[in-house]
């Protein structure tokens, strides 16, 4: 091959070679600024909603149940938790002894196993002791009342001052209190579901209530429905409950503070189902309740609705109070896809708690007729189900369970306690209890008038 030849074939061979070396750094620089194949346009997909299994569950929908509140808040002197005699002892007077306390109604301890000896004596001089939640063998007793009565379960209340971080030892009782209950449940086959109380909450605290529903659910694993098929759930989804949203209590948080809560837990995949405890003027946003038309929004958010009806009515004006309430909230309710759940209670006495005998059955129990007219009045107005305030009570005299009765209380120096009246026996208000759950679970027989204890 001539110079000439070879001289032209080296530089065609050179511009090839700076050919390839400038294609290849185009495709290298498409590639370093994202030159992927063109993203799909539009909105992104939504977060999957989260499926859980119901296998084995026994209680899927809050409907069709009566529930009640338990407290679970009481300690006493010498039990595990070191609270000494917590909810019980009165600080403006010194604590609970003759004359002092914060509590009226006094329960029926001959069934517990583990007592606590007090100062308080019967009149015959022999002593009267107290139990505690905090003892696994309580709780178990308390919710076997339940099975044999028929009330279907309880919501655990966990008050969040309680259980933040400052309080240790609060958390650390309603742990354990929750752990008792968890295990009963499922020995009993009761329903059973979480209810933050915000009482007493600055907005800090209701954030922090997402935190706790965390370590909740990993300490217990509730939502397994293995180990928990007696957890409450509505709507496809575990339940829990926030109480305490809308009042006009100048409470130190707002119902803006609930409404993130609620997002954050629910989250975009709609991780629970949500029970909303509101002031029983609600619907209207009157009396009891702030003038902000955000609390609909936030309830038309959740998936239940629980109006507080606590010493809103009496025996005497029940029907024209709650006649007009209850017609509306339901259709509210319907109107807005939300499930309405109405509360009823046996009556209320909270005399000692405030230092006031004047306050010594201040809504009377009319021997269950009060209670009873609730009970009917929610059923035939339509309602599916029933919250009870509540179980274990007797600060304000609210209590179902078994508690003394007239003629069989301890003395209580220049104070008094509020028995069961006479001749019902202790237990007679988780009997009428479970006959209104036998009524809204469809069966025959129910009507407007108090079923007769045979």
């Amino acid at each position: 091959m001539s110079r000439t030849c070879r001289r032209f074939f080296s530089q065609r061979k050179m511009i090839m070679k700076k050919y390839l070396f400038t294609l290849i750094s185009l495709i290298s620089l498409s590639c370093s600024k994202g030159g992927q194949p063109p993203a799909p346009t539009g909105p992104p997909e939504p977060p999957k909603e989260v499926v859980y299994d119901e296998t084995g569950c026994l209680y899927t929908a809050y409907k069709n149940l009566v529930m009640a509140g338990y407290q679970g808040w009481f300690a006493a002197q010498g039990d595990a938790s070191e609270r000494g005699w917590y909810h019980l002892q009165n600080g403006s007077c010194g604590g609970f002894k003759p004359g002092c306390s914060t509590v009226d109604f006094f329960p029926d301890m001959s069934e517990y196993t583990k007592k606590y000896k007090t100062e308080f004596k019967y009149p015959d001089g022999s002593d009267v002791y107290m139990y505690s939640p905090y003892d696994e063998e309580t709780v178990d007793l308390h919710f076997k009342w339940m099975k044999d009565h028929g009330i279907d379960g309880v919501f655990m209340q966990r008050f969040v001052v309680e259980v933040k971080p400052s309080n240790a030892k609060g958390k650390r009782h309603f742990n354990k209190v929750l752990e008792n209950a968890l295990k009963a449940a499922r020995k009993y086959d009761r329903a059973i579901c979480v209810m933050y109380d915000l009482s007493g909450c600055t907005a800090d605290d209701v954030a922090y209530v997402e935190q706790d529903w965390a370590e909740l659910q990993q300490l217990f694993n509730l939502f397994d429905n293995k180990t928990h098929p007696t957890y409450l759930r509505h709507n496809k989804k575990p339940l829990v409950v926030i109480w305490g949203v809308g009042f006009n209590d100048n409470r130190k948080y707002t119902t803006a503070d609930a409404d993130k809560l609620v997002d954050r837990l629910k989250g975009p995949e709609k991780k629970v189902s949500v029970m909303l405890g509101v002031p029983y003027y609600w619907r209207t946003l009157s009396k009891d309740t702030e003038t902000n038309p955000a609390l609909h929004t936030l309830i038309k958010k959740t998936d239940i609705v629980m109006p507080w009806a606590v010493g809103r009515y009496n025996g005497a004006n029940y029907n024209n109070v709650a006649g007009t309430e209850l017609a509306g909230d339901i259709q509210w309710c319907k109107t807005n896809k939300v499930t309405y759940v109405p509360l009823a209670f046996p009556g209320f006495s909270w005399g000692n708690l405030k230092n006031d005998p004047a306050q010594y059955n201040s809504i009377p129990r009319e021997k269950g007729d009060f209670f009873w007219k609730q009970v009917s009045g929610a059923k035939l107005s339509g309602a599916e189900a029933l919250y009870v305030a509540m179980f274990d009570e007797i600060d304000e005299g609210t209590a179902i369970y078994k508690c003394a009765r007239e003629g069989e209380l301890p003395l209580h120096g220049d104070r008094k306690f509020v028995g069961i009246e006479q001749p019902l026996a202790s237990d007679y208000y988780l009997w009428l209890t479970g006959q209104a759950g036998r009524w809204f679970k469809g069966e025959a027989g129910y009507s407007a008038v108090k079923p007769v204890r045979l």
